[in-house]
């Protein structure tokens, strides 16, 4: 039975997958979170694995607080960046298959068309730079990665975007969301299916993939669906950027084309308002 080892299993993508395993039942799942396998201890890593002897490693773990990684740069770096060159090299030296997890912040957000796994990266943020480099250092080390660059993800497990609306549209009268930056959430669960078919289907096809729910909207249009589907009455009101300063730039413009992902594994990507109902399901509200 083939091993398959989940690095950051506490997060949202890492518990969905958790969730999940119990359908893919001729694979053998390993979870850890940072207290078994810290990717700040890079030392560390190589005997970890060798000890486990996984055939494929799915790395969720990273560090993803983006305003905290202006000021803590070389702690993001460490985890994002210098860790995924050691697993992805240890992967190489012992034909294991890895798939790392990246972001739309590796976009500078000028794009005017989705964008697509060649557009040229240029991250405004200490975290997509950081991402950019562990991308980099990932495919130095193993050519034969598989990369997913995601966007705003969310789940019924961690804290998100949708877990915050409805706490404050609960608190609130009135709510200010951004309306200007422009691209499509993940549902968490959605991603985790695709990446367990990926690997079910024995056809390892190593690049760069994109993944993010269909459809095109900002934060406030997202805002507006997770309120009318709650069934909630605040008042949602949309802003610019400007008025919602934040220690890390946002891109304006992240919608990612998935074209590449569905035609090679055949992967389909629901819509975003059909995943968001199924999550507020699932997280009964």
């Amino acid at each position: 039975m083939k091993k398959i080892l989940v690095t950051g299993s506490n997060g949202q993508l890492g518990s969905e997958i958790c969730s999940l395993a119990s359908d893919f039942s001729d694979f053998e799942f390993v979870f850890t979170d940072r207290s078994q396998l810290s990717l700040a201890t890079t030392e560390a890593i190589p005997d970890f694995l060798n000890t486990l002897q996984p055939e494929f490693i799915i790395n969720c773990a990273a560090y993803t607080a983006v305003d905290k990684a202006e000021s803590e740069p070389e702690l993001a770096d460490l985890i994002n960046h210098i860790s995924v060159g050691v697993i992805a090299k240890w992967c190489y030296e012992n034909n294991a298959n890895l798939i790392h997890i990246s972001t739309d912040y590796v976009f500078d957000g000028s794009s005017p068309a989705p964008l697509t796994e060649k557009d040229k990266t240029n991250p405004q943020n200490e975290y997509g730079k950081t991402k950019l480099k562990g991308e980099n250092t990932c495919f130095s080390e193993n050519p034969e990665s598989i990369i997913i660059r995601t966007s705003w993800v969310y789940s019924e497990f961690g804290n998100n975007f949708v877990k915050t609306m409805l706490r404050l549209m609960k608190e609130r009268d009135t709510l200010n969301v951004v309306n200007d930056q422009i691209g499509s959430p993940t549902y968490a669960r959605d991603l985790a299916k695709a990446i367990l078919e990926i690997i079910r289907q024995r056809k390892w096809r190593g690049g760069i993939y994109n993944f993010s729910n269909e459809g095109e909207i900002s934060w406030f249009d997202f805002a507006i669906a997770i309120k009318e589907i709650a069934g909630l009455q605040c008042n949602v009101q949309g802003i610019p950027s400007s008025e919602f300063p934040t220690p890390a730039k946002r891109p304006a413009y992240s919608l990612l084309n998935k074209s590449k992902i569905k035609e090679t594994f055949g992967i389909k990507v629901p819509h975003y308002r059909n995943s968001l109902e199924e999550c507020l399901q699932k997280m009964k509200v």
